[in-house]
């Protein structure tokens, strides 16, 4: 039986880059994932902090030619009801960033965790799926589907939503369902995008645009289901005037390419994140709708996490409580970050008029009051962030009303 310090099960994203992760701290890894599918359209904006973690796996550059900047962040009210906010812009350099983010397409960073993990000598990769799992109190026992063992002292649940990991583990999850389809696309346009992002609020969900490099963009549409449906057997000549009708033609002519994908939407959240001998990351530990840039910023939050927890003092033997400790670091930020997901699509979907003044009033504020303004920036950039640089903030202040 082969034995490994760190066995990551999952060849996501977030899979490949925890495996990554933790053998350049110093662990000695396997990587259990069949090879990923060559042909993902989607795209991922990842936020500063998420950049600046690639930056440090020595990854961002590699991804740079393929991403596009996220310079700006606009809101605009798209509803037709009575009480509407304010269309309102987030500038990354008022918090003195060139960009809050970068939006590139999902084969580019595939392709480069690829040759990484490739590459990486404290990495093995089998690419056959974990067909039984054993968690003990000394190690995790993994029998692959072609009939071979490996053990590890940690095992990591990259594995999705359906985590063989999580349920071996006894770890139970919360599931919840939202009336609403996302249809996910690519398009070319006839006029520049400047690097905007721009999220136009429906009553259905959130329609937002986020910049490609050259003259693309992504799309997001957040819509009906049944319309979703029907929108997704137009001819895409059809397709390309209707979104180019939603955007109120802000970016000229659009061109809809191939590809377009329909997702039902729903929510998921394990009860535990971690326990013994084990930590369950991405969507094996979480599941929201894509919706504020949040979903793989979040899973690169809890490789980070366990990052630190086992490659802390790598040369020791990896802890039989880490992932009690991994469920404590994590616990806080992925509630509150699904709970205020949830809260910003279930108030776009509401009718109860106070709910809707609270929307428009909390854009108004936002708007207009520019300390508070930039909390929230960078609280959405790294959570934390905002509240640490309060003290920072009003120093500043005190020293421009001396002066």
């Amino acid at each position: 039986m082969k034995r490994f310090e760190v066995a990551v099960i999952g060849g996501g994203l977030a899979g490949m880059i925890a495996a990554i992760a933790l053998a350049r701290g110093g662990r000695n890894v396997a990587l259990v994932a069949p090879l990923a599918p060559k042909e993902d359209r989607r795209t991922t904006a990842l936020m500063d902090q998420s950049i600046r973690f690639l930056d440090r796996l020595a990854l961002w550059e590699k991804l740079r030619p393929a991403a596009a900047p996220l310079t700006s962040m606009r809101i605009v009210d798209g509803t037709d009801r009575l009480l509407r906010a304010p269309t309102t812009t987030f500038r990354a350099a008022e918090v003195g960033l060139d960009a809050f983010g970068y939006n590139f397409p999902n084969k580019a960073l595939t392709g480069i965790l690829e040759e990484a993990a490739a590459g990486e000598g404290n990495i093995t990769r089998f690419t056959d799926m974990a067909e039984s799992i054993e968690v003990s109190v000394e190690a995790v026992s993994i029998t692959l589907a072609g009939g071979e063992t490996l053990s590890a002292d940690f095992a990591v649940g990259a594995d999705g939503r359906g985590s063989k990991l999580r349920e071996t583990s006894g770890i139970t999850v919360r599931n919840w369902s939202y009336p609403q389809s996302a249809m996910v696309l690519n398009f070319a346009h006839s006029l520049p995008h400047q690097n905007i992002s721009t999220e136009f609020h429906t009553k259905h969900g959130p329609f937002t645009q986020v910049p490609l490099p050259g003259s693309r963009s992504s799309l997001v549409w957040v819509q009906d289901p049944a319309e979703a449906a029907s929108r997704m057997e137009l001819p895409l000549a059809d397709l390309s005037a209707l979104v180019e009708a939603r955007m109120q033609s802000m970016l000229g002519k659009v061109d809809v390419e191939e590809g377009v994908q329909v997702w039902p939407l729903s929510g998921m959240m394990a009860h535990r994140f971690g326990k013994g001998r084990i930590a369950l990351i991405g969507e094996a530990a979480h599941v929201f709708p894509p919706i504020g840039a949040q979903g793989l910023n979040l899973s690169l939050r809890d490789i980070m996490a366990l990052a630190d927890i086992l490659c802390d003092r790598a040369e020791l033997p990896v802890p039989a409580d880490a992932g009690e400790s991994f469920d404590r670091r994590r616990r806080a930020d992925i509630m509150t970050r699904t709970a205020s997901v949830d809260i910003l699509n279930r108030s776009l979907l509401s009718d109860f008029l106070p709910v809707q003044m609270l929307r428009a009033a909390g854009l108004h504020i936002l708007s207009s009051i520019h300390p508070l303004r930039n909390i929230v920036m960078r609280e959405g950039i790294e959570p934390g962030r905002g509240f640490r640089d309060i003290p920072d903030a009003l120093r500043e202040k005190l020293k421009r009303k001396k002066a």
